[in-house]
């Protein structure tokens, strides 16, 4: 792989404010959508990453700096036509092509038997065979739904699953995603800045990967934009190569938000979608996206659809109770097709 530097000189003022976008939106996506180094001080901007890469950045650079001259401010949507065109260009000027077959073997590769994580010293292991089935679909599958009741480790599994591919180097991004519905209530009518509204929604994935990660690396990664924790609104717009993506909570989503989120995926990309359709939060349970998305794709090629049962729960003994009491268990989703070999005895596990 070809590595190039480059420096680029913005237009000043309002120009400049053009060319970067609000917050730096621009430069945000181009470094999602092309996986490059992007640092903006001053005037410059400066790129760094494989040269193919840098030089389709550049050039979205180059024609942002344009239209800005001219007076124009382009949307989300017109940059992102601008970096899908310079990336085809820029692979014509090197003669080559994409292979995402290499980055699925990169993926595959970096996943033996047994995953690289640890929580209070001890590994995360799957403890029955659902589980088991599970963690095989996120390693064999490019999207996975993984549905059952709580307690089940449907998220805990999955962030695990993700730090592994982060720490093995086969993804370069792990993205924790949840719909901000529980509450029926809008965000702005929460008190606090941004950071405050959507905190209780994603304190769940927190607490999966504080189990998994010291505090000090988590702050490092969000710092540097290696693990990102959003609402699921903030989704929209963007592509996510060489990541791997989850969706926790999903029987709250709407379908058009479930058709949103999975068009996200990019080169190199996992998706796992984890939620318990005894539970959702809509005003109407029927438009629910997750059971609606397992009905369409539930078949389709490069897709797995896992379905964990109470058996499967490993958190403290009287939740496995609850969940009996209440008819919680979850039917194997329609149109689908989920993995269910017989469950082993539950046993300590974290639970998700």
């Amino acid at each position: 792989m070809n590595h190039d530097e480059q420096t680029i000189t913005l237009p000043q003022r309002a120009e400049r404010f053009s060319v970067l976008g609000a917050s730096e939106r621009h430069l945000k996506m181009i470094r999602e959508a092309l996986g490059v180094k992007v640092t903006a001080r001053d005037r410059t901007v400066r790129l760094a990453g494989e040269a193919r890469a840098v030089a389709a950045a550049r050039g979205v650079l180059d024609q942002l700096a344009e239209a800005a001259r001219d007076g124009r401010r382009l949307s989300g949507a017109e940059v992102l036509t601008l970096i899908a065109d310079a990336t085809r260009q820029a692979e014509i000027e090197a003669d080559e092509r994409p292979e995402p077959a290499s980055a699925d073997r990169a993926l595959r590769a970096a996943w033996d038997d047994t995953l690289d994580v640890y929580s209070s010293g001890r590994p995360v292991r799957p403890r029955s065979a659902n589980q088991s089935a599970y963690l095989d679909a996120i390693r064999e599958h490019d999207l996975v739904f993984g549905v059952g009741p709580a307690g089940t480790g449907k998220t805990y599994l999955a962030v695990a699953a993700a730090v592994h591919l982060l720490k093995a180097g086969a993804v370069k991004k792990v993205v924790l995603v949840r719909p901000a519905v529980e509450a029926g209530e809008k965000l702005g009518f929460l008190p606090g800045d941004m950071e405050a509204k959507v905190n209780p929604y994603l304190r769940p994935v927190f607490d999966a990967l504080h189990d998994m990660m010291d505090y000090s690396s988590i702050r490092r990664f969000m710092l540097h934009d290696v693990v990102e924790v959003a609402p699921l609104a903030f989704m929209r717009g963007r592509t996510l190569n060489r990541a791997v993506v989850i969706l926790d909570e999903a029987q709250n989503t709407t379908r058009a938000q479930m058709k949103m989120f999975l068009t996200r995926m990019g080169q190199g990309s996992r998706m796992i979608v984890t939620g318990d359709l005894t539970q959702t939060d809509l005003p109407d349970p029927g438009q629910s996206g997750l059971a609606d998305a397992i009905a369409r794709l539930g078949e389709a090629p490069g897709v797995a659809c896992v379905l964990l049962t109470r058996a499967d729960i490993v958190r403290h003994p009287l939740v496995q109770r609850v969940v009996e009491a209440y008819g919680e268990e979850a039917d194997a989703p329609a149109g689908g097709s989920p993995r269910r070999p017989a469950p082993d005895p539950p046993a300590d596990n974290p639970d998700g």
